[in-house]
């Protein structure tokens, strides 16, 4: 007797629904099958896994009869982010901030000089005589710059975006793995002194260095106190923040980790020229310098590693300044 119940022979017994009336022609992956198994992180919403579009990359590998092929269809490969290169800011963010940053240093620079002369006829000439004889209007405007950069950070990627604000810019906590090569906080702090060693030795017989912008803050004992105050207690926290906590991640997420490394390294030295009246020997010692500060973020994933190095860095030249100068009593020094 026939059962017409029973499965023909020459019939899949798979488990998926059968092309018909309302139904798909290709499985469909539910919660929990394959589809999630494969492919984790693709519920972080593109965060930790991004797909590359046809002809970028490598292609997935397809299994045949896998019913992932149906998932990732259009896909042509993927890859996978480091942790401490998820950033949720892009090109466009890094415009807006760099105009902020220009804007924002213009606005403090010229409500300072409008506070300085005010009620006098000065010119030009004479009120950067008034920022060099009174560093305190100098160190201020700096203080208020940085402190607008971080307000700016702060709103757009925390308040708007509701995330955690030192985390999110890389600050994490440093894991010492010798193994790895990773030491504990402490390597880093004196591997920071022992860099500012190398870069004096390296500068000590270079030329035009005589008459730098930056020493005329150190013809007085009150502008060089506060320029060491504020490059032992301020410049490493927002240099850092900035640089290896910010932009260095959206280089390295788009370009690659080394270009990444260079090209922040390199903005660094940049950024530090107009103090060094563009010497260019100088410049170059400062880019090597920022590339040593991100290789170590690059190494160890937080921020807190290239803050470490940069504290010690300016520590041991705040330490020798105030040495050779028997506490400031005897200016100018050479920084």
């Amino acid at each position: 007797m026939n059962n017409h119940d029973e499965t023909p022979d020459n019939e899949p017994t798979d488990s998926f629904p059968r092309a018909s009336e309302g139904q798909p022609s290709e499985p469909v992956p539910t919660e929990g099958s394959l589809a999630e198994q494969r492919l984790p992180e693709a519920r972080t919403e593109g965060v930790a896994v991004e797909y590359v579009s046809p002809g970028v990359g490598q292609p997935a590998e397809t299994l045949p009869g896998d019913p992932m092929a149906v998932a990732t269809a259009g896909y042509r490969g993927q890859r996978i982010l480091p942790e401490d290169l998820r950033i949720s800011w892009s090109w466009p963010h890094l415009i807006v901030f760099l105009f902020f940053g220009f804007a924002s240093l213009m606005v403090v620079q010229l409500s300072f000089v409008f506070y300085v002369s005010a009620n006098r006829n000065l010119s030009a000439k004479q009120v950067e005589q008034v920022f060099e004889s009174n560093p305190q209007l100098l160190v201020g405007t700096n203080v208020l710059w940085y402190a607008l950069l971080f307000l700016f950070l702060y709103v757009t990627l925390a308040v708007l975006r509701g995330l955690p604000f030192w985390r999110t810019l890389g600050w994490r906590k440093l894991n010492p793995n010798p193994a790895a090569g990773r030491g504990s906080g402490w390597m880093y702090f004196f591997s920071g002194c022992g860099l500012a060693i190398f870069v004096a030795l390296a500068s000590y017989n270079m030329k035009n260095t005589e008459h730098l912008p930056i020493q005329e803050i150190f013809k007085n004992r009150t502008g060089a106190m506060l320029l060491m105050g504020m490059a032992v207690l301020v410049a490493p926290l927002v240099e850092e923040t900035v640089f290896r906590g910010y932009l260095y991640p959206i280089f390295a997420k788009s370009l690659g980790v080394l270009p990444g490394i260079l090209i922040t390294g390199v903005l660094f030295g940049l950024m530090h020229g107009s103090q060094l009246g563009w010497t260019w020997g100088l410049v170059l010692l400062l880019s090597f310098v920022g590339v040593i500060f991100t290789f170590a973020r690059a190494r160890t994933g937080t921020v807190l590693a290239s803050f470490l190095l940069h504290l010690g860095y300016n520590s041991m030249i705040a330490v020798s300044s105030i040495i050779a100068t028997k506490g400031f009593q005897h200016i100018p020094i050479k920084p």
